[in-house]
C-alpha cells in the first residue's frame, strides 16, 4: 500500500562530486511511501490509509520548508535524495513501532520511500520492520 505527499526543502552538498549543487539550492520532491506485510490483515488491509497518510505529512512537515544544513540532525551529512529518503523511511519506522500506524501494523514487514527529484530521476530506500 503506497501514500503520496511532497516536501519543498533548501540545502547544499560538499564535494566536488556535486559541480554547481554545492551552492544552496530548493528541491522539491513528491515522496511515496509503501507498506509491505507477508498477507492482509482480518479487514483485507495491509495498513489504515488514513493513518499512513497522517504520518507521512508529520514526517515531512519535520522537513519541509526548511533549510537542512541548518539542522542538527544533518549536521556534517550531505542530504542527498537517498539520505532523505533512508531518513523518511527510518522516522516512519519510528512511529509503526511507537503504534503511530495503529495496531494492524505491528503486522508490517517492511517500507519503502521513494523521492521523486523530477520526472526523470528518483531514489528509494528500503527497510525492513
Amino acid at each position: 500500500m503506497t501514500v503520496r505527499d511532497h516536501m519543498m526543502i533548501a540545502h547544499s552538498f560538499r564535494g566536488e562530486v556535486f559541480g554547481p549543487a554545492q551552492r544552496l539550492h530548493g528541491a522539491t520532491f513528491v515522496v511515496d511511501a509503501t507498506f509491505r506485510r507477508a498477507d492482509l490483515d482480518s479487514d483485507g488491509i495491509v495498513v489504515d490509509i488514513g493513518l499512513a497518510t497522517e504520518q507521512l505529512r508529520a514526517v515531512l512537515s519535520e522537513l519541509s520548508y526548511r533549510n537542512l544544513d541548518d539542522e542538527p540532525a544533518f549536521a556534517g551529512v550531505n542530504t542527498t535524495t537517498e539520505v532523505l529518503a533512508r531518513t523518511i523511511a527510518d522516522r516512519l519506522a519510528e512511529r509503526v513501532h511507537a503504534g503511530e500506524l495503529g495496531a494492524g501494523a505491528r503486522e508490517l514487514a517492511g517500507i519503502t520511500v521513494t523521492l521523486h527529484e523530477s520526472h526523470v530521476a528518483w531514489a528509494s530506500y528500503e527497510r525492513s520492520l
